[in-house]
């Protein structure tokens, strides 16, 4: 009686030196509870009136108590850390109940040793064919949860199954799957099967695509297009490089093997779609062919694709900054042009870039914006124009825009425009004079600081002076 309230008082205070540790404490407070009946029970064997056969049953009863109450207090106190809060990593609280099951079946044993042999030989022989499915789930998953080939949060390929892990029982290892079903794979599947974990030792995954381009397109510049093209897929890891690599000469093309990386692991699908758009639209604006898959060889000269002349005149008419020319000179402008076609989401021109050449968005729809802000500060449909000071002065892009839409833009070079303005030298007055209204009206928007700042707002003939030099006139 007095060794289990002793006990008893030992427990609870030991729980208050472990305050820290919350996995302790409940462990301490089942000890203490079991040394409270333990004192109970010799109470009633010593000063209760009980008959004899309800003595002897509470009299081998009661050391199995103090028995019990001691070991998970050992393995509570052994096992844990006092100070913090949290369980090893080696020992989750499955593998403590384990321990202390078995301490505990191994003590009962010897103290029991006159009641169990007879029953020993028998028992094991029925419990080891009945049981011998849930035995081996439970040792393998004792050893899932030592070993830690994989945790809860975990990308995994268990039983031909690639999905997230949700909860690991002592029966049975349970994955979300990229379609949002439950797979339940008992623990002894696991021990016989190969694991692959995506999520160690890093979260990196490779992701592995592959391309056919034309024989007509050097690999050189095939893999630069690609590699231009994914440069800002916010999906893709920045810490790991991309790779392009020329995988087969194969019967209608070469075929280009492509390496990325990601922490997304249940992106893949996504990566896949998103590169695969990038690389259509960069082949396209680049001249680059993606041949049909056909067994047939046939012969033919390249020649670029028919441009509608008319329809680039029209874009160009609707553009203020070409309003005031002729139709005659318009043409002339028209004939230099290069109609390109950039996919949602894709920059057009980025801040900071070198640039000799201004766009007119033709179709569709793209947004401005400006430093690390993605909030977009203008957005230009059909008619507007931009990039125009890089074209006239050779001045880096002071802004970054991107196509909202799939965006169909006409490109005017640098050195097509000086074509035109050598021929009709009045173009360079009329587009300066429009371009310098723009700036006019732009300005007078900005803050006092920026317009101290800037020493390019000033007057007319500053811009056409600029102009003048960048272009050679």
């Amino acid at each position: 009686m007095f060794a289990g309230l002793a006990l008893l008082v030992a427990t609870l205070v030991l729980r208050g030196a472990t305050a820290k540790n919350r996995h302790i404490r409940a462990k301490l407070v089942v000890s203490a509870a079991v040394f409270a009946v333990y004192a109970g029970v010799a109470i009633l064997l010593r000063y209760g009136a009980l008959d004899a056969e309800l003595q002897s049953q509470l009299a081998v009863f009661q050391p199995l108590l103090l028995l019990f109450g001691l070991i998970n207090l050992l393995v509570a106190l052994v096992i844990n850390p006092w100070r913090e809060d949290r369980r090893p990593d080696r020992f989750p609280n499955i593998v403590q109940d384990a321990i202390v099951f078995l301490l505990f079946a191994v003590a009962a044993a010897l103290i029991l040793r006159d009641r169990v042999l007879a029953v020993t030989a028998a028992g094991a022989v029925v419990l080891g064919f009945a049981l011998q499915d849930t035995l081996g789930n439970l040792i393998a998953g004792l050893a899932i949860q030592i070993e830690k080939p994989f945790r809860v949060g975990h990308w995994v390929s268990l039983g031909n199954h690639d999905g997230l892990v949700s909860e690991i029982t002592w029966r049975a290892t349970k994955i979300r799957t990229k379609a949002g079903n439950f797979v339940i794979v008992p623990n002894n599947v696991l021990a016989k099967d190969t694991i692959t974990n995506y999520s160690e030792p890093t979260s990196h995954t490779r992701v592995e695509l592959e391309v056919g381009a034309s024989y007509d397109s050097a690999p050189n510049e095939v893999r630069a297009a690609i590699l231009d093209a994914i440069r800002d897929e916010p999906l893709l890891a920045r810490d790991r490089q991309s790779e392009v690599l020329v995988a087969d000469f194969g019967a209608y093309a070469v075929t280009y093997l492509i390496r990325v990386w990601t922490t997304d692991f249940s992106a893949d699908q996504i990566i896949r779609d998103r590169v695969r758009t990038a690389i259509y639209y960069a082949f396209r604006r680049r001249g680059i062919t993606i041949p049909y898959p056909v067994q047939v060889q046939m012969e033919r000269e390249w020649t670029a694709p028919a441009v509608d002349r008319g329809a680039l005149a029209a874009a160009l008419a609707a553009a203020q900054i070409f309003a005031a020319l002729t139709d005659v000179q318009r043409d002339a402008v028209v004939r230099t042009a290069r109609p390109s076609l950039y996919g949602r989401g894709e920059a057009i021109v980025r801040e900071g870039d070198a640039g000799s050449s201004m766009y007119v968005v033709a179709g569709g729809e793209a947004a401005v914006t400006l430093g690390q802000s993605k909030e977009p500060v203008a957005r230009l449909r059909a008619g507007d124009f931009f990039g125009e000071m890089s074209l006239l002065t050779g001045d880096p892009r002071s802004a970054t825009v991107t196509a909202v839409t799939d965006c169909d833009v006409i490109e005017l070079t640098a050195e097509g425009f000086r074509n035109v303005v050598m021929a009709e030298p009045v173009v360079a007055d009329l587009v300066c004079a429009a371009v310098d209204a723009r700036r006019t009206a732009l300005e007078q928007h900005r803050a006092a600081a920026a317009l101290e700042s800037s020493p390019d707002a000033a007057a007319p003939r500053s811009l056409m002076t600029r102009m003048r030099q960048f272009l050679r006139l």
